[in-house]
């Protein structure tokens, strides 16, 4: 058994199909939902990032950041094997399934996990349903929204939560029934390596009420 893996995509819009993801962020969980490994890198969606006002992302901050092509074997290799969660599960995982599909990968089915369909059962009183909404009724404190490492790491937390209050719904993880697709890393650049990785960080509150966590800050990040 492998884990789990929460995800979370900032994208360039609503629409999988005509919008593309600026921003991606993967941590693995092990059975236990014990952290593992943390990958985050801000994309490059050869366009409009889209509403800065919503995902905080402006068009420079994008200058130099990997296309989806470049992190796509990192992100096989930390998705393969894994339940996938996020909160609004299968928007992250349509975003996904598209950007791969636009590289020519499919990518296979997988359990998937959704915090935000558990919170509307164990939550009835978050009023509701959005991220920040489920982690403010579980008293879990503020975190950075719409940097996709903060809401994963926000619905790691929730997870957790659900979990601890009698959740019945966590899969157990389970090997792929296919053969789970590879790729050899992409080049770019006349070295030939690989675009460098851009993260954005912010750090974790609780802030007051009312007042507005620092925006993030962006710098590279290595993956190992």
């Amino acid at each position: 058994m492998n884990g789990y893996a929460v995800v979370d995509v900032e994208a360039t819009g609503r629409s999988p199909w005509r919008h593309r993801v600026v921003e991606v962020a993967v941590v693995q969980l092990d059975a236990g939902l014990r952290i593992e490994r943390e990958f985050t890198t801000l994309v490059d969606p050869g366009g409009p990032v889209g509403p800065t006002h919503v995902h905080g992302i402006a068009q420079e901050d994008v200058l130099g950041a990997p296309r989806f092509r470049q992190i796509a074997p990192w992100l096989l290799e930390l998705l393969a094997g894994r339940v996938l969660v996020g909160h609004h599960v299968t928007c992250d995982r349509a975003f996904l399934e598209r950007e791969f599909a636009r590289i020519g990968v499919a990518l296979p089915p997988v359990p998937l996990l959704c915090t935000m369909r558990m919170a509307r059962r164990l939550l009835p009183e978050a009023g509701g349903f959005g991220l920040s909404a489920c982690v403010d009724a579980a008293g879990l404190g503020w975190f950075p929204a719409h940097t996709a490492l903060g809401d994963a790491l926000a619905t790691v937390e929730l997870l957790r939560h659900c979990r601890r209050t009698g959740c019945t719904e966590v899969p157990l993880p389970v090997r792929p029934v296919v053969p789970w697709p590879r790729l050899g890393p992409a080049r770019s650049g006349r070295s030939g390596e690989g675009a460098p990785l851009l993260r954005r960080v912010a750090p974790l509150g609780p802030w007051p009420a009312g007042v507005e966590g620092p925006r993030a800050l962006i710098g590279s990040a290595g993956y190992e």
